[in-house]
């Protein structure tokens, strides 16, 4: 009896121990801690693009509709040259499938170039004439854009998207050069005289403000989670462009500016958006640290 005593008193007293020696020992094992899972949509991003237009105008006129009153024909050709698009912007990934922003573009300076073959009767005669213009124009263009992404595969998001807002569009060099070709020239009585008659005008530079909107479509690459690149097409109304008061070479003038309707653009562009809200991937401490 004696000895059981003995040995449940040993056996208490070793377990006494290894629980104080237990104690005493640091815990191996760190405190949980909580790392917030990277998010998969959403987020502010910047953005830039850099690319070029290809314009079109729908007729360029003088303000002074009295010109064109006695004409029987009017027959214009006109085109631009393609010019330099570069645009920065700011935006909000609101989810998965919707983001919005707002750029602003400069457009350069394109050449243009027009010709009128106008007929029109003079003293009882048929004149035909000839206009050559040429100028160019560059804008400064401020859209707010809405995008609808329109789902991904192999990291590639096919997306299309609007804006509106304001186009401010300067037109500079502005010259008219033309010709009148007569089959007799009605000075004369009677008009025997056959004869061609230059004429000459220039303008100086003018800008105005418009309403402006556009079309947006195109593809979006996923280079990393925080980097995606775009090629972009878009169609584009920037409204209405002036030049200055035209006047002939002896300055001359009736106080009109020549109006260059409707113009629009088909843009190429190759963008990247920066998004600045996508945090970085921690990885958990080791278990086990020396020291």
């Amino acid at each position: 009896m004696r000895c059981v005593k003995f040995l449940v008193a040993a056996g208490a007293a070793a377990l006494l121990s290894s629980a104080a020696l237990a104690a005493d020992m640091p815990s191996i094992m760190p405190p949980p801690q909580y790392y917030a899972p990277p998010a998969d949509f959403g987020g502010w991003y910047l953005r830039g693009d850099i690319g070029f237009s290809n314009q079109q105008v729908k007729n360029v006129r003088n303000t002074n509709d009295a010109l064109y009153a006695p004409l029987l024909s009017l027959n214009q050709q006109t085109g631009f040259d393609s010019g330099g698009i570069f645009g920065l912007g700011v935006g909000y990934q609101v989810n998965n499938w919707f983001r919005a922003d707002v750029t602003g573009q400069y457009r350069g300076k394109a050449n243009f170039k027009g010709t009128d073959l106008i007929s029109f009767p003079v003293g009882g005669v048929i004149a035909n004439g000839i206009d050559n213009y040429s100028a160019s124009k560059s804008e400064l263009l401020f859209l707010a854009n809405a995008y609808v992404d329109l789902g991904t595969w192999w990291c590639v998001t096919p997306f299309i998207g609007a804006g509106v807002g304001a186009s401010r569009v300067t037109i500079s060099n502005f010259t008219d050069t033309g010709a009148v070709n007569m089959l007799f020239d009605p000075r004369f009585t009677p008009p025997v005289v056959r004869g061609t008659f230059p004429g000459y005008a220039s303008a100086p530079s003018a800008s105005k403000w418009n309403l402006a909107w556009a079309l947006h479509t195109g593809l979006a690459y996923k280079v990393t989670p925080g980097l995606t690149l775009e090629f972009a097409y878009s169609y584009v109304n920037l409204g209405q462009g002036v030049t200055g008061v035209v006047s002939d070479f002896t300055g001359f003038n009736t106080n009109h500016v020549m109006s260059f309707k409707d113009i629009t653009s088909h843009d190429l562009t190759l963008g990247v958006r920066w998004e600045l809200d996508n945090p970085p991937v921690y990885a958990p401490p080791p278990l086990i640290s020396k020291g």
